[in-house]
């Protein structure tokens, strides 16, 4: 039983695994930057400019934990309309990353950040925390002191905030953003895991999960199907009137199509895209593909 939970449980999940990064964390007061090359014109909008930026490493707390992202910031001598990224499980920043490399170019901020607890032995984490401790509500708790931090930010547009998260960084977004509608201007969402709900009671009984978990290399804690137990993301969605875009692979066998499309059906202001041939993340033609796709939904809602 507890393997097929498992299994059960990456499959509304997922997980998007990451190259790894050999340095060493930074200090809340070691800030460093780093050059930039400006990107080609992206072909899905009519905005010709292009920007160089600037990468920036920046702490936020939450509690008594400290959250480490890096931001992406273009040289534009403005306030910027900003993206927050939130990784998958098991994942980091660098999930993020790859995308801000394609939004910072043409004049977007990107902030993207290690989740207390959220990654796998695969993908260092720099914030505090520890696996034992993660759940997605633990998750949107940071996501909601990442976005009040933001705010406070002297190079963001406040009025001009989107989330974006992949897998379950995409149900962390959207229950994050259900939350704090009047905050934000719209979601980006990545092969989001809604089916986490279902799965969760399909194979444990509340009184009696685990004290740990073994999934996505990683040991978690009752926590993490306690914390979900009660709310269904699902149930809240017809009354999310911000613009929403859903990017689904079509050959996503983790997070099926089936359910972004009901999602998507769910949302009065949403539009589904399927990337032909995809599976459960995005790289090369079709990670490009996704990027475009989301500059040009932010283009339209700034």
């Amino acid at each position: 039983m507890k393997r097929l939970f498992i299994l059960c449980l990456l499959i509304a999940l997922g997980t998007v695994f990451q190259g790894c990064s050999d340095k060493k964390p930074a200090s809340p007061e070691n800030i460093s930057f780093a050059s930039g090359a400006t990107g080609a014109s992206s072909p899905v909008t009519d905005q010709n400019k292009t920007y160089d930026y600037e990468v920036k490493e920046i702490w936020c707390k939450n509690g008594g934990n400290k959250i480490y992202g890096q931001a992406f910031i273009p040289k534009t001598g403005g306030k910027l309309p900003l993206i927050i990224t939130s990784h998958g499980l098991g994942a980091n920043y660098e999930s993020g990353a790859s995308y801000a490399k394609k939004y910072a170019p043409r004049g977007f901020a990107v902030y993207t950040f290690d989740f207390c607890g959220g990654s796998n032995k695969n993908n260092p984490n720099k914030s505090d925390g520890s696996n034992l401790e993660m759940s997605v509500m633990t998750e949107v708790s940071d996501l909601e002191a990442v976005l009040k931090t933001a705010k406070t930010w002297d190079f963001v547009d406040t009025g001009k905030i989107f989330l974006q998260g992949g897998s379950q960084g995409g149900l962390v977004s959207a229950i994050t953003g259900i939350k704090h509608e009047d905050e934000i201007s719209g979601l980006i969402l990545l092969y989001p895991a809604f089916g986490m709900y279902d799965f969760v009671h399909g194979f444990y009984d509340y009184d009696n999960v685990p004290e740990e978990i073994e999934i996505s290399s990683m040991t978690v804690g009752k926590n993490f199907v306690t914390d979900l137990w009660d709310y269904d993301a699902r149930e809240y969605l017809p009354d999310f009137e911000k613009p929403v875009i859903i990017i689904q692979g079509g050959d996503d066998d983790i997070v099926l199509p089936s359910s972004s499309i009901s999602a998507n059906e769910l949302l009065p202001n949403s539009e589904y895209h399927e990337i032909k041939g995809a599976g459960h993340g995005f790289s090369g033609e079709k990670h490009t593909e996704a990027a475009n796709l989301a500059i040009d939904f932010i283009f339209k809602h700034i």
